[in-house]
C-alpha cells in the first residue's frame, strides 16, 4: 500500500465506511469531493448499521445516486402511518436481502457483535416475511385484512384466556389494530416495542395455537403458512439466535468466538431440519451461515439473496476516490 489514498480505497472495500467517511477531508486535496465521499460513507454507514428509519432521507439525494437511494427506500420503515411510499411495510424482501448482505460484511469483518445483532433481528420478523404472501404487504398494520377482527377472533383481546398469545402479545397485537390512526409518535413507539411481538403472535395463530379462532380464517393456504411460521419460530429459538442472549450482564456483554459461531449454527440446522421448509436449511449455498440464504428463501415462499446494495455503494465509493 503506497499512500493514505490507497488506504482509503482498500477501507471502502472493506465496508469501512465510517473511517473512510472521517478520514476523507484529511486525506482527499479537494476539499468538495472529500465531502461528496463523507456524504456517501453516511449513507453507506446507516445501510451497514441497519438504521432504517433513516434510509430515506431527502438529504440523500444530491450525493447519492438514484439506483442506490430506490433501493435504499425498499427498506425503509414508514415513520408516520400515511407515508408513502411503504417501503418495508409493502415488502420484507429487500430489507432480509440486505439484512443477509450485512450478516456476511460483519462476519467477513469479524463484527461478531454486530453480526449477531443482526441475526437477531432476522429472527424477529421472520413470521412477517412468511406472511407476506398471503397478506399482500409484510405487516402493514395501516392494512391488516379484516378478518382479523371477524366475528368470533380473539386477536388483540386482552384478557382471553383460551387465547395461546401472551399479554404482552395480546397488548401488541391489540396496538395494531388501532395504531394506523394515532400520531406519528405513537406509530414509531409502536415499531420500537411492539411490532416484533406482533409478528411472533401471527405466526403463533397459524402454528402453534391449540385453540383457533376465526383469525386466520381468511387465509388461502393455512397449511403451508404454517410450515414456514413453524419453521420462523423455530429459527428464533435456535442455538445460534440464543448466542446473543447467553450474556452474563445482557446483550453484547459477551461476544462469541466465530467457532462458537459456527458450533451453534451447526446444531441449529440440525434442529431447524424439522420439515421441508427448515430443510432447506441445510443446503450448502456458499454463505458463511451456509443455508441461511436457503432457510430464508423458503420461508418466504420466493428467493431472497444477499443484496449486494452494500457492494454498490462500496464501489461508488471507490469510484469517487479514484
Amino acid at each position: 500500500m503506497e499512500s493514505a489514498h490507497d488506504l482509503l480505497i482498500a477501507l471502502a472495500r472493506r465496508y469501512s465506511f465510517g473511517d473512510v467517511g472521517a478520514l476523507s477531508g484529511a486525506v482527499l486535496p479537494d476539499e468538495s469531493r472529500a465531502v461528496l465521499v463523507a456524504a456517501v460513507c453516511e449513507f453507506g454507514q446507516r445501510l451497514l448499521t441497519l438504521d432504517a428509519e433513516d434510509f430515506a432521507s431527502e438529504l440523500d439525494a444530491p450525493v447519492i445516486p438514484a439506483d442506490l437511494r430506490r433501493r435504499a427506500r425498499a427498506c425503509h420503515m414508514p415513520q408516520t402511518p400515511k407515508e408513502r411510499p411503504r417501503g418495508a411495510l409493502d415488502s420484507l424482501r429487500p430489507a432480509y436481502s440486505l439484512l443477509l448482505e450485512v450478516i456476511k460484511v460483519r462476519w467477513d469483518q469479524r463484527e461478531l457483535s454486530a453480526m449477531m445483532a443482526a441475526v437477531h433481528i432476522t429472527s424477529e420478523y421472520l413470521p412477517l416475511l412468511a406472511f407476506e404472501e398471503a397478506l399482500g404487504h409484510s405487516g402493514d398494520p395501516a392494512r391488516w385484512p379484516e378478518g382479523l377482527q371477524a366475528p368470533g377472533s380473539r386477536f388483540g383481546v386482552i384478557g382471553e384466556k383460551e387465547c395461546d398469545h401472551t399479554r404482552s402479545e395480546q397488548s401488541a397485537t391489540q396496538r395494531s389494530l388501532r395504531v394506523a390512526s394515532e400520531p406519528a409518535e405513537g406509530w414509531r413507539a409502536y415499531f420500537d416495542r411492539q411490532h416484533s411481538q406482533v409478528a411472533g403472535a401471527m405466526a403463533v395463530c397459524v402454528a402453534k395455537c391449540r385453540t383457533p379462532c376465526t383469525a386466520m380464517d381468511w387465509v388461502p393456504d393455512k397449511e403451508t403458512l404454517s410450515t414456514r411460521c413453524r419453521t420462523a419460530l423455530a429459527f428464533a429459538d435456535t442455538p445460534l439466535v440464543r448466542l446473543r442472549h447467553a450474556a452474563p450482564v445482557g446483550h453484547g456483554f459477551g461476544v462469541p468466538s466465530p467457532e462458537e459461531v459456527l458450533e451453534a449454527w451447526r446444531r441449529s440446522r440440525a434442529v431447524l431440519d424439522k420439515n421441508g421448509v427448515g430443510h432447506q436449511v441445510t443446503k450448502n449455498d456458499g454463505f458463511p451461515l451456509e443455508g441461511l440464504p436457503s432457510l430464508v428463501s423458503a420461508i418466504a415462499g420466493t428467493d431472497v439473496r444477499p443484496a449486494g446494495l452494500l457492494a454498490d455503494v462500496s464501489e461508488h465509493v471507490v469510484s469517487l476516490l479514484t
